[in-house]
């Protein structure tokens, strides 16, 4: 198994900035590839930004191409979101996950709230 940790997030104006980290531990070559993951209440879960591990091929969500940058350390096995000019309609509880070669995401982490004010 793989456990994350995350750690950032928190309350910022229209406009600011954030970083999330997700760090991993535990089976960690088994990662084929980290995601994040947001969702805000009464919405659905969305994937917001993948990156394979063992390479440089890099999905985003239309909603946020151009403002959060997905990125990572394999040495320190730790994932990162940074993310710039935060709208409101970011404001969610993000989570990252590994996909271990199946396919899917699993191996949660325990989430973390953004919240983006007017």
């Amino acid at each position: 198994q793989v456990q994350l940790v995350q750690s950032g997030g928190g309350l910022v104006q229209a406009g600011g900035s954030l970083r999330l980290s997700c760090a991993a531990s535990g089976r960690t070559f088994r990662i084929s590839r980290m995601g994040w993951f947001r969702q805000a209440p009464g919405k659905e879960r969305e994937v917001v930004a993948t990156i394979r591990w063992g390479g440089s091929s890099i999905y985003y969500a239309d909603s946020v191409k151009g403002r959060f940058t997905i990125s990572k350390d394999n040495a320190k096995n730790t994932v990162y979101l940074q993310m710039i000019n935060l709208k409101p309609e970011d404001t969610a509880v993000y989570h990252c996950a590994t996909d271990l070669g199946m396919g899917r995401y699993e191996n949660w982490g325990q989430g973390t709230q953004v919240t983006v004010s007017s």
